[in-house]
């Protein structure tokens, strides 16, 4: 008998899940209900002198038109902007170059029309065969289904990319686009991505919005950038401000408005330090050379007074000078860098699309896409339906919840993914006894009354809650947010101890603003400096005081203070209580795009209880956008070592849900991470090898899930918390599976994917599934059930917050090299120990797993 054939190096998917009530739902994935039964034709291209896609796509446009009917032999290929060609029908030649020059092209003064060399070679011919035994789960994914895939996923982005803007694996056009502060603008496109599933190809179709320069004139953009309503304002800027918007423009495509319209475009370089009344170059006359400056250039020239002479010009190319004024901002460009919260917060809103809304507007796509009209489909044999997949799912139960034994309503089945606290007490309340209150601000804003009536009624919540304040009446005191807080700060940390005669727990810090610079730097000096648990409020909210809004707050400091606010009822999660069991969430963040000084940061959380509701964390920096932990060995043996400490126990098991991972990145991960888990179990003892399973999570995908009937959706439109799916969109022989647990607030909601690349623990789908979706409920910052497993979701969060911990007091994650002095080295502060400790410490005592 011949040996199994070997799927896959992950794990093979067990039986579909059966739990919960069977539904069906909708789903952005359209079936290919016609493969090509054709060998596909695979051509590396290079096109020199090097330049980017979108120009690799326009000259191969005319590659095509000028050789279709000769050397190209009537096929219809496609290109993917970069390296790859693929054509349904053979090419009669193996290797060829041909030149080529753009149509329009103006050649610079005395040289020549710039031409392009496009030399294409066969690389290989693709059999489909492959890849149809691969989604029947008949064989495994090979390089030759790799590519077979790409083929399909080229073939159909080709006609989209020649006539729309891309990005990605999407492309976008202007209609309908929304103007978002500091001169830019939203656009709204469609996602597209060939992807295999159950026995079938199928193809992901999705909205997406992305930011783009503001087009059209470039002093109106400049003057959004820089906050003045006029270009005359732009006269008072500082230097300091021009550099800032220097940086902004750089590399920026413009067009000139002063000659005939030209196709060419100039990339801006830099911005001239005078005016276009004082900026001069040597112009050559009839009678000789002389000086003149650029406006007085316009005016001879072009007879054209410019209407901002005294405003300074941009050089474009290599040397030449434009007043900003003739300059236009080519349209179609995007902002490559993180978005500032203004722009965040008018983003959100455009993006965000209610479920019937984006199921319409990809209903749309699909007709922008016109894919039984596309010649390219038609040449290689491609079919798509026009109608959303209807596939199964299940929505699974709500767990039991339990809060103390005093509390009216003990143990509660939450009821559309959310409860309140009315009636209970947090499971396990923190002392708090050392404290201080600080507002960033003066007593104008927000005065001491307000003060103490806010913190008032945040005692009384926090009283009602379970927790124990025995100080009610804090100190209360003020520091100006403008003034370097590590030194206005460090007095009030001292003062609020020496009232309690006892060491700070809590800083509560009122703050004036949602502004990230005085919020990162009052967690790295409080978490770095003073070693103090620190919990914001915004001051707008504090004046309110708000009962819920109080309650947000207490569930917050108590967790920080070492409490625990709810856990699982009896028989919620046997596979933690069965046996000592730690689970673990992995995440690693990475500086902003463009950023080339900070590195990466990687976070590791794990649970210290017999409830899965305890975290602790440690975290390291790691060379920059590199996504494998450098020292995950070191981060579990620390992490394993606290639970030893505070159990007595080793776990048996370990459950490690690992965000931010890729597919492509999920064999090195799995070789990597899970044999750094291994190793760290060895170094604490030889023979210690307790069972791993290890679950990358991903919310960065396209699916969404739209109910079938309106009985079966939430109060938003979106599917119904604990919606899970594992059949017809997921891997053909993969563990894996997609869960909404959450309930949708805004927009459509995006479900989590979790994919097994280990189980020693043998779970079965519906033993993984619910328990993955059970601990969603147990996030300890509010009392609604959240979109990811807590220990993923905490990781990330932390992850995020070791960014703060940059020293540094302007920190902004959008502009880093101006956050710090020149001289001044990025350095990340560790948490200090007494932090650490007040996190654990008041949980520390023997849990019973027997």
């Amino acid at each position: 008998m011949s040996a199994p054939i070997r799927l896959t190096e992950l794990v093979k998917r067990p039986t579909p899940g059966q739990a919960g009530k069977a539904i069906k739902v909708r789903t952005n994935f359209f079936e290919v209900t016609t493969l090509p039964d054709i060998n596909i034709h695979h051509y590396d291209v290079t096109i020199t002198p090097d330049v980017p896609p979108p120009v690799n796509r326009r000259i191969f446009d005319h590659f095509v038109l000028l050789n279709s009917k000769s050397d190209l032999a009537d096929a219809l290929p496609v290109f993917d902007g970069k390296k790859n060609l693929f054509s349904a029908k053979e090419l009669p030649f193996d290797s060829r170059t041909f030149e080529i020059t753009l149509p329009g092209e103006r050649a610079p003064p005395g040289k020549p029309v710039k031409s392009f060399k496009l030399k294409v070679k066969k690389a290989a011919s693709i059999n489909l065969e492959e890849l149809g035994l691969f989604i029947k789960g008949k064989a495994a994914k090979s390089d030759n289904c790799l590519t077979a895939i790409m083929a399909l996923d080229v073939l159909i982005r080709h006609k989209p990319a020649m006539l729309y803007t891309v990005i990605g694996r999407s492309f976008y056009s202007p209609e309908g686009k929304a103007m978002l502060p500091g001169g830019l603008e939203a656009w709204r496109g469609y996602f597209q991505s060939m992807r295999p599933g159950v026995g079938r190809m199928l193809v992901n179709i999705d909205i997406s919005s992305t930011a783009f320069f503001q087009s059209g004139s470039l002093i109106e953009m400049v003057c959004k950038y820089a906050g003045v309503r006029e270009p005359e304002g732009l006269l008072r800027l500082e230097d300091k401000d021009w550099r800032r918007i220097e940086k902004f423009i750089k590399g920026l495509r413009v067009k000139v408005t002063h000659r005939d319209a030209s196709s060419r475009g100039f990339k801006i370089v830099k911005i001239s330090e005078k005016s276009a009344a004082q900026v001069t170059f040597k112009q050559e006359t009839e009678a000789g050379s002389k000086t003149i400056t650029v406006a007085a250039y316009f005016k001879d020239v072009y007879r054209t007074s410019l209407r901002y002479p005294r405003l300074r010009c941009v050089t474009v190319g290599r040397d030449m000078v434009l007043p900003m004024e003739v300059c236009s901002v080519v349209e179609g460009q995007r902002y490559p860098k993180k978005l500032d919260e203004k722009q965040t917060a008018e983003m959100i809103k455009f993006a965000a699309l209610k479920p019937t809304e984006r199921e319409n507007s990809i209903k749309n796509g699909l007709r922008v896409l016109d894919y039984g009209h596309n010649e390219f489909h038609k040449s290689f044999g491609l079919k798509v339906s026009n109608e959303m997949s209807a596939i199964k799912a299940r929505v699974l139960p709500a767990p039991n919840i339990t809060y103390h034994p005093s509390s009216r309503d003990a143990n509660i089945v939450p009821r559309d993914g959310a409860w309140n606290l009315v009636g209970k007490k947090v499971l396990s309340g923190a002392t708090l006894v050392s404290w201080g209150v600080v507002v960033i601000g003066s007593e104008r804003h927000f005065s001491e009354s307000q003060a103490e009536h806010f913190v008032r009624e945040l005692v009384i919540t926090c009283t009602d809650t379970g927790m124990h304040i025995t100080n009610k009446s804090p100190r209360i005191s003020y520091i100006n947010p403008h003034g370097d807080i590590e030194t206005s700060l460090r007095p009030h940390w001292l003062a609020a101890g020496k009232e309690a005669d006892r060491a700070p727990q809590l800083l509560l810090i009122v703050l004036p603003n949602t502004g990230l610079p005085l919020y990162a730097e009052i967690k790295r000096v409080t978490d770095t400096v003073l070693g103090v648990a620190s919990q914001c409020v915004q001051m707008a909210h504090a004046r309110q005081a708000k009962k819920q809004y109080c309650a947000n707050v207490c569930l917050k400091m108590n967790v920080k203070l070492g409490g625990t606010n709810s856990a699982f009822g009896a028989n919620m999660a046997p596979f933690i209580t069965e046996k000592p069991t730690i689970i673990f969430g992995a995440d690693v963040n990475h500086p902003a795009p463009g950023d080339t000084t900070r590195p990466s940061i990687a976070a590791v959380v794990a649970s210290m209880d017999v409830k899965g509701a305890r975290y602790v964390t440690s975290i390291r920096t790691q060379e920059a956008r590199l996504e494998t932990i450098q020292d995950l060995e070191g981060m579990v043996v620390e992490l394993l070592r606290n639970f030893l400490s505070l159990t007595r126990r080793q776990p048996e098991r370990i459950l490690f849900y690992r965000d931010g991972v890729s597919e492509g990145e999920f064999v090195q991960v799995l070789r990597d991470e899970v044999g750094a888990i291994r190793s760290a179990c060895r170094k604490l003892n030889a023979t210690y090898a307790p069972k791993i399973t290890f679950v990358v999570v991903q919310k960065r995908h396209h699916a969404r899930f739209f109910p079938s009937q309106s009985n079966l959706a939430d109060r938003s439109g979106n599917c119904q918390p604990g919606t899970v799916v594992d059949t017809d969109i997921v891997h053909p022989c993969e563990f894996d599976f997609y869960l909404q647990s959450h309930a949708g607030l805004l927009g459509t909601s995006r479900p989590a994917h979790y994919n097994v690349l280990c189980d020693e623990n043998r779970f079965t789908s519906d033993s993984l599934q619910e328990l993955t979706y059970r601990m969603c409920y147990l996030y300890a910052r509010c009392t609604r059930s959240v979109s990811m497993v807590p220990a993923a979701y905490y990781a990330h969060l932390v992850a995020q917050r070791a960014r703060f911990h940059t020293r540094g007091e302007n920190w902004s994650e959008t502009t880093p090299s101006e956050s710090l002095g020149e001289s001044e080295p990025l350095t990340y502060a560790p948490v200090k120990q007494p932090l650490q400790q007040g996190m654990t410490l008041l949980t520390r005592h023997l849990w019973d797993w027997s």
